[in-house]
């Protein structure tokens, strides 16, 4: 990865757009160091998510991390983001796109969008506004989506979810059309970690006909998939009422494994149930940024519903580095000239993806 971005970015006529986070998160830095070596033209927004009463270590690390890309990134526009407005409500999507709408997009070649450190709150509104921008065709040409993929580190942010479940800012779907009333709703939960209150509250807002949870394999501790079918056992085999045939497996480094998954699983149901109301699935990424990634692409092309619980603050042990470089990158070339144009779907009939 390191050789694809030192031989791309480096372009004499590469003109490139920066988009990350500048928070707590130890891989914060990572894609944006990368860049900002190599990119003769670069210019950066940062975004600040902002909860509430966040505790002072995490604050101290967001400042050390915000002053490290400042330095790094000459000339970036910092930008604070509030997630919860002043009655509750979710609104940290909505911000993020405003934010990132006035942006001066003239002459550039390249969006970089470093979903690292952002939540999916955040992210996902993000890449749709771009996607729908080249599709209109306003700009820039080229939209890529990095992740520092760190497993354990995921593991160990510790979220706390809020109270108020709902769809993530462009990504209801059908959900909301009375016509979606009478489809057989499939919830497909990606399980994690310490996100059994989430996912419970979750599945009571979706009120899923079926469930199909999501499990890490292959993962790079080989027996995750197991201890979070254990985890869940209750929910199997009680609330949810899942037979095992209907685990989802999925790669866990790899976002096309997931996405290729949840089109197939889309495509099967489809003539099952279209005399009956038709069929509806609805995402809930919430461990690994790269199987979100997954989500985030079968969601865009089907234009599929994402449930969400966003935290509204977190939890990070002290002994966690405030930086880390040993994150492996994953890149997804969302948009751009490297595709026919007309770009096809991302999936097509013949199994071809990206």
């Amino acid at each position: 990865m390191d050789g694809f971005i030192a031989d791309y970015f480096s372009g004499a006529d590469r003109n490139v757009l920066f988009v990350g986070g500048a928070g707590f998160d130890p891989r914060s830095t990572v894609v944006a160091t990368r860049i900002a070596a190599v990119a003769p033209a670069l210019r950066a927004l940062l975004l600040q998510e902002h909860r509430p009463k966040p505790p002072q270590n995490l604050l101290d690390r967001a400042v050390g991390n915000a002053q490290y890309l400042a330095a790094t990134l000459v000339g970036a526009v910092i930008e604070p983001i509030d997630i919860f407005g002043a009655d509750g409500a979710v609104i940290g999507g909505r911000n993020a796109v405003s934010v990132l709408a006035r942006q001066d997009f003239t002459d550039l070649t390249d969006v970089v969008v470093d979903s690292s450190a952002l939540s999916v709150g955040t992210s996902f509104p993000l890449i749709r506004y771009l996607v729908e921008r080249i599709g209109q065709g306003k700009g820039p040409v080229n939209l890529h989506v990095f992740v520092a993929h760190d497993p354990n580190l995921d593991a160990s942010i510790q979220s706390i979810a809020g109270d108020a479940p709902g769809y993530v800012h462009g990504f209801r779907g059908g959900s909301t059309l009375d016509g979606a009333a009478s489809a057989a709703k499939l919830w497909l939960p990606q399980l994690a970690v310490r996100r059994r209150g989430a996912l419970t509250r979750l599945h009571d807002f979706v009120s899923p006909h079926d469930t199909c949870p999501i499990l890490p394999f292959p993962a790079t501790n080989p027996r995750l998939g197991d201890e979070l079918a254990e985890a869940f056992l209750t929910e199997f085999e009680s609330a949810w009422s899942v037979d095992t045939r209907n685990i989802v497996y999925a790669a866990e480094d790899d976002p096309l494994d997931l996405y290729r998954t949840i089109l197939r699983l889309d495509d099967l149901r489809r003539p099952v149930f279209q005399e009956v109301g038709g069929s509806s699935l609805v995402l809930s990424p919430v461990g690994s940024k790269v199987m979100a990634l997954g989500a985030l692409m079968a969601a865009l092309e089907r234009d599929l519903p994402v449930a969400y619980m966003e935290a509204i603050g977190y939890h990070l042990d002290g002994s966690i580095p405030t930086v880390t470089e040993a994150s492996h990158l994953v890149h997804v070339w969302l948009e751009g000239e490297v595709y026919t144009q007309p770009r096809p779907k991302l999936h097509s009939e013949s199994g071809s993806a990206r």
